[in-house]
């Protein structure tokens, strides 16, 4: 873990994000089982993941990292877990590239609840990158009513909860600046895992099921939720956000590449009035 924290922030995220761009192609891939078993395995191995990256981090203070973290942290966590499960829900019921374009509304969201919560004023710039973020998204609603299922759509709904609860995630961080939140991801792990436990009629999978829920759980949210926290330390908020389009570029690219899932050109139009809308607001916003 010392050689992540020793290379450079902005390479760490860029890694991060192309981690989580496997998740569609993933999701996609599992043979039979249902998607609460994938969100019970996958939260698992994440779960663990962080565990072990904690116990290298903090050693002997590892149980007194997550007393430090408090309630922030707790409700943190349980915000990410909402997040998480969306994300699988998402995956499974719509396509990729709707489910990525959708994600990086992260941004959008996060103006609007700083500016209710933390009373952030919205600049000019941000409010035309609103408008253009949810036209966006309207759009690929918009498709999904014409042209695919009532399944899709529900997913397409669905994954909006994702950049909702990604943004109170961030808020709260931002609210409580001097608190460690690696433990919250811990919590919202198992959050998200029980809520598969709970769900899921029965817990057992095939073995490549099984390994595929291993790989996302440890390699793609596992790697990709640490490189992007510790990269984040040390990398502007407004390069962050740009670095973080990689995962919305990638993972449509991913599935055409390997699952043959090929987007309609209004959902790639709208993708592409999302992603615009957050390059206007990095390029242009305000830097605080």
């Amino acid at each position: 873990m010392n050689l992540i924290s020793k290379l450079p922030g902005p390479l760490l995220v860029f890694f991060g994000a192309i981690t989580l761009s496997f998740g569609g192609i993933i999701v996609k891939s599992f043979e039979g089982a249902n998607l609460w078993q994938i969100l019970f395995w996958r939260q698992i191995f994440f779960s663990i993941t962080v565990v072990l990256y904690l116990l290298f981090t903090y050693k002997k203070n590892f149980f007194k990292s997550f007393y430090d973290s408090g309630l922030p942290g707790f409700f943190g966590g349980l915000a990410l877990s909402v997040g998480f499960a969306a994300y699988v829900f998402a995956m499974y019921t719509t396509t990729v590239a709707n489910t990525n374009f959708i994600i990086t509304l992260e941004t959008i969201f996060l103006a609007l609840f700083g500016y209710f919560f933390l009373k952030e004023k919205i600049n000019l710039i941000t409010l035309i990158s609103i408008i253009l973020g949810i036209s966006g998204v309207l759009i690929i609603l918009g498709n999904s009513l014409t042209i695919q299922t009532s399944e899709q759509f529900l997913g397409n709904i669905v994954a909006l909860i994702m950049p909702i609860s990604f943004a109170v995630l961030v808020i709260i961080v931002r609210k409580y600046p001097n608190v460690d939140m690696v433990p919250s991801q811990f919590t919202a792990g198992i959050a998200a895992a029980l809520i598969g436990f709970f769900i899921a009629d029965q817990l057992i999978m095939s073995f490549k099921d099984f390994i595929l829920a291993s790989i996302a759980g440890i390699f793609q949210i596992g790697f990709g939720f640490i490189f992007i926290t510790v990269g984040s330390r040390t990398t502007p908020a407004a390069v962050v956000g740009v670095l973080m389009l990689t995962e919305s570029v990638f993972g449509p690219l991913w599935a055409w590449l390997f699952i043959n899932e090929v987007p309609p050109l209004t959902v790639l139009f709208g993708g592409g009035v999302i992603i615009s809308a957050i390059l206007f607001q990095s390029v242009f916003g305000k830097k605080e």
